[in-house]
């Protein structure tokens, strides 16, 4: 897969995803503020240049929720790997946000493998997902 990736910041969570995600998936590294890189990260799934994104701030919300401004981007900030799964099956998050200083480097990279070994959404929820896109 090939996923955009960005963080504000850089500490050993930061290194830690970084490296899981380098290590099987094509990364798309994006720079710049964090208001900036998430647009960007944003954008870059939603155009098709990567198939999911991954930012990293402070709390994984502000990042989250530039994010959310771009068209078609589906931002989650989620703290474990449940929450990270079920972004991606019951609300087909294509972008997730995670906190750089309240995450353990482990968590970390398990909220981003549970996020990326979702398939696709659960068909149960296509109504429910249809409905953020209008």
């Amino acid at each position: 897969m090939r996923i955009a990736f960005a963080a504000d910041d850089s500490n050993e969570c930061v290194d830690a995803v970084r490296a899981y995600l380098a290590a099987g998936h094509e990364l798309v590294a994006v720079d710049g503020s964090w208001p900036v890189m998430s647009r960007r990260v944003a954008e870059t799934v939603v155009s098709g240049g990567a198939d999911f994104g991954v930012l990293m701030c402070w709390t994984g919300t502000g990042t989250a929720i530039a994010a959310n401004k771009v068209a078609g981007a589906r931002a989650a900030t989620v703290a474990d790997a449940w929450t990270a799964r079920g972004a991606r099956l019951w609300n087909d998050a294509n972008v997730v946000a995670l906190s750089l200083k309240r995450l353990a480097p482990d968590v970390a990279v398990e909220c981003v493998a549970a996020f990326l070994a979702v398939t696709g959404p659960d068909p149960d929820e296509a109504g429910n997902i249809a409905l953020l896109n209008e």
